[in-house]
């Protein structure tokens, strides 16, 4: 069975993405079609980027790479859940995409964000990372409107369920296809 890891991009105290995240896991979980995690950046204290070798070289020597690595390396494909700051995805995230190399290559990605208007220059930057990473990256994508769908605690529209499962048949056609190359 394939295993996707639901990626909390945020770390922010008070953070909306915790809810969307937990949203993403439990009606995924519900499809029986993969195995399912929740990985919260905030649980690694990745802090700055502090190892010593080019992370091509997989040479790790703090405890926290070594947890991030083996965290990464197990999961065939990620569903990355971002808010948009000042027009792009937080600092913690990209930090956490830049300690690993290798541990990306041959997955996919698909894409949840929120933010004013649904975080879609977030998610375009992180398509761009992910490409130089070798993650794929699929055309399907959730975004979440901050006046519309966190008005009154998070609350979101029933069509966006349909759109996160839209996105999740992607991810695991796409982790299926890619399968071979990661063995």
């Amino acid at each position: 069975m394939l295993k996707v890891g639901i990626i909390l991009g945020s770390t922010r105290p008070g953070r909306n993405g915790e809810a969307v995240a937990h949203w993403v896991r439990d009606l995924a979980v519900k499809r029986g079609d993969a195995e399912y995690e929740l990985v919260d950046l905030k649980d690694y204290d990745l802090g700055n980027l502090d190892e010593p070798e080019h992370p091509a070289m997989g040479n790790y020597q703090h405890e926290h790479t070594k947890r991030w690595s083996a965290t990464v390396s197990s999961l065939d494909a990620f569903v990355i859940v971002t808010p948009e700051y000042n027009n792009s995805y937080p600092g913690s995230l990209k930090n956490a995409l830049d300690y690993l190399y290798a541990e990306w290559t041959n997955k996919v990605a698909g894409f949840v964000g929120y933010g004013v208007d649904g975080a879609p220059r977030a998610i375009s930057h992180l398509r761009h990372v992910l490409g130089l990473l070798s993650v794929a990256t699929v055309s399907q994508q959730v975004g979440f409107s901050l006046q519309a769908d966190f008005a009154d605690g998070f609350k979101p529209a029933a069509a966006h369920e349909d759109r996160l499962n839209l996105v999740l048949d992607q991810v695991l056609a796409w982790a299926s296809a890619l399968r071979p190359l990661r063995v």
